[in-house]
């Protein structure tokens, strides 16, 4: 019948990635588990990068000996995109600082008017049920005490009604 001895089939059942023995049916797993890059592609990666930015250096060294003027006038013109975008950074923080004091502004002026409104409820409801437990549920419970203790005084004074039709 089965011709795998039980050292060998514990070896296949603990061997991640190889073949699994069911009954008459070897069955592969695949090792599906997800790796990254290989080594290979991430060197080919670092040193394509580090290679550009060599390159991207000795471009601009080399523009700067031979043009430049042109140097000069892109210089000029970063300079002035770098301030339109502080002034349009300027106009962010303020409109975030309007946006942060009407916040403020909401939140002391309406949710600290609906907070007190919801704790005057609060204790207007800790009221009633104090009210409701102490004049409705306590003469309530009493009194159902007092019928459950006359009819159990009544059932050992004349024994169980019920044995008594029979």
């Amino acid at each position: 019948m089965n011709t795998q001895s039980s050292e060998q089939m514990q070896t296949e059942k603990t061997t991640p990635g190889v073949s699994y023995y069911l009954p008459g049916i070897p069955v592969e797993i695949e090792n599906r588990s997800r790796r990254g890059p290989s080594t290979a592609v991430l060197v080919l990666i670092a040193s394509s990068a580090i290679l550009l930015l060599i390159g991207f250096v000795a471009f601009t060294i080399w523009l700067a000996q031979t043009q430049a003027t042109t140097i000069a006038a892109v210089r000029d013109i970063l300079i002035i995109a770098l301030a339109l975008e502080s002034c349009i950074f300027g106009v962010v923080i303020l409109l975030l600082l309007v946006m942060v004091i009407r916040l403020v502004n909401m939140l002391e002026f309406e949710i600290k008017p609906i907070l007190e409104k919801t704790n005057e409820t609060v204790s207007t409801l800790r009221g009633t049920t104090n009210f409701v437990s102490q004049n409705v549920v306590q003469p309530t419970i009493r009194t159902r005490a007092q019928i459950a203790g006359l009819r159990q005084a009544i059932k050992t004074l004349l024994g169980n009604p019920r044995n008594n039709i029979k």
